[in-house]
């Protein structure tokens, strides 16, 4: 066993660092250490969790393919295979995923290699419920993950948006003169505050040559 298998706390109970996870974030822990997938599995499922566990890369994205989860839980040494390639593999096909890097080998280089790899955190094993707890909860604090669908579209709608427009050197009045769509409108819609219907969307994609549909894709929709 890799992580600590302490008795299971009841979910949603609080810790001394007082960041309890939220409930209902979809997970899937890629790990070829049959005892930890069913320790994650286990614990994370009794936190509130939807877990899925895969122990190998092709299981894994099989399980992606059918269903993006919103964290992935990385093994990144798994014998023949390794998570640096499954890593590159998700950066290419689903780039804003998030990703929490396990490892029973820590070392400064290989944090250093995925990190540079825009994962969103690295957890050395044996580590704790609380600490696994705490970078879910911050996972979702700062992807906005485990809330409705649509809170969740909203958002990462907003962020492309932003990013679509300050890639380009674009203030809010110039995205509102190429697209027809109001400054107030365009800044809600950026905060994460309204969610553009289909019109707004094609025109503001149109304005910056993108497709919402990439805009879909890269929020995980």
């Amino acid at each position: 066993m890799t992580a600590d298998p302490s008795p299971h706390p009841e979910a949603g109970s609080s810790t001394n660092s007082g960041a309890a996870a939220p409930a209902h974030l979809a997970i899937i822990a890629l790990d070829d250490d049959a005892d930890f997938r069913d320790y994650v599995r286990s614990v994370l499922e009794h936190e509130g969790h939807d877990v899925r566990v895969a122990a190998t890369p092709t299981e894994f994205y099989q399980m992606c393919e059918e269903r993006l989860p919103e964290v992935v839980l990385l093994d990144i040494k798994m014998g023949k295979h390794t998570g640096e390639e499954v890593l590159a593999r998700i950066r290419e096909r689903w780039s804003k995923l998030c990703v929490i890097v396990v490892t029973g080998y820590p070392s400064l280089e290989t944090m250093r290699q995925t990190f540079k790899r825009d994962v969103f955190d690295y957890l050395a094993k044996p580590f704790s419920l609380e600490e696994l707890r705490g970078t879910l909860h911050q996972a979702a604090t700062d992807f906005n993950l485990g809330g409705l669908p649509q809170d969740r579209l909203r958002a990462a709608l907003g962020r492309q948006v932003r990013l679509a427009r300050t890639a380009r050197g674009w203030t809010l009045k110039d995205l509102s003169e190429h697209s027809g769509v109001s400054v107030s409108q365009l800044s809600s819609i950026e905060r994460g505050a309204h969610l553009p219907s289909l019109e707004s969307l094609l025109v503001i994609a149109s304005a910056m040559d993108t497709a919402p549909s990439e805009w879909l894709q890269l929020a995980g929709f």
